[in-house]
């Protein structure tokens, strides 16, 4: 395996506050590095136990949008710290689960941390999402949990995620999806490359009519589409909070340019310029 140099400034920001010991941090995000969901986002209450069960929370609507069953052959595509194949791996029985990502560092902790049930198998390799190292028609479903942005090419992995999809196999992602009207402001701020200073090259000016476009261009059907912004608006106090806090004890550097991004992300999501979606497709 030759890993490919990966830059991604707040992963680093966890992983040395992780080594550091920082156990309310590894509480809220040393399981799942993605935004939470609350059902009713006026009662979340900022502590790192109530964003974590948030960020489950997420994590259960992209598989149970994907329609996630047991006896299951389940794919998920950039998976952090396991934490979509820890939670599927505690809920359903007989399953095959591969998590695949491109950051061995991110790799070894899920190994460390997610140890397959009695009846399952748990498996974590490396892998680009746009040339995945599995045959044709292997997995009854391929999540992607808010990371497609980081992927070289969505339609790469749309084609790859069509490919390796049995018939009838279903492909659930969360992703931020702009309206027509931001769409030009990002990509602009895409060839700026200001987008990589916090959260490494991200590609977030994909519209719902791209969406639509790629799911038609790979051959697959789109089954639902929700925008749940609302319900993830309390995670940007929650990730001002986690700065303010730990990074005193490491990438301090980081801090200014990560409130900076915060403050941008919730202004556009609140008033509804930015979306956060969750789609559910079939090949």
């Amino acid at each position: 395996m030759t890993n490919k140099q990966i830059e991604l400034p707040y992963m680093d920001f966890f992983l040395e506050a992780f080594e550091e010991g920082d156990s309310e941090l590894i509480k809220s995000v040393g399981r799942h590095a993605h935004w939470g969901y609350w059902e009713a986002p006026t009662e979340a209450n900022g502590s790192g136990s109530d964003f974590a069960k948030a960020a489950e929370d997420m994590c259960s609507q992209v598989y149970v949008a994907a329609n996630v069953g047991d006896g299951q052959s389940v794919l998920d595509v950039g998976c952090g710290f396991g934490g979509a194949i820890a939670s599927i791996n505690e809920g359903f029985t007989n399953m095959k689960l591969v998590g695949l990502n491109i950051d061995e560092r991110q790799l070894e902790r899920a190994r460390n941390e997610v140890k397959a049930a009695e009846s399952n198998q748990v498996e974590f390799v490396w892998g680009d999402a746009c040339q995945l190292p599995f045959p044709e028609d292997s997995f009854d479903v391929v999540l992607a949990n808010e990371c497609i942005f980081h992927f070289p090419s969505r339609e790469g992995f749309f084609a790859e995620a069509k490919r390796v999809l049995r018939s009838g196999g279903r492909l659930g992602i969360s992703d931020y999806v702009p309206t027509e009207i931001l769409q030009p402001f990002l990509k602009l701020w895409n060839l700026s490359g200001l987008s990589s200073i916090i959260y490494g090259k991200c590609d977030l000016s994909y519209s719902l009519t791209d969406y639509h476009r790629l799911a038609r261009e790979s051959g697959l059907k789109i089954l639902r589409e929700y925008d749940i912004t609302v319900n993830t608006l309390p995670t940007y106090p929650f990730f001002r909070q986690i700065m303010e806090v730990t990074a005193t004890k490491v990438r301090f550097d980081l801090q200014a340019e990560f409130k900076l991004t915060t403050d941008l992300s919730e202004w556009a999501s609140a008033q509804g310029l930015m979306r956060y979606m969750i789609f559910s497709m079939i090949a």
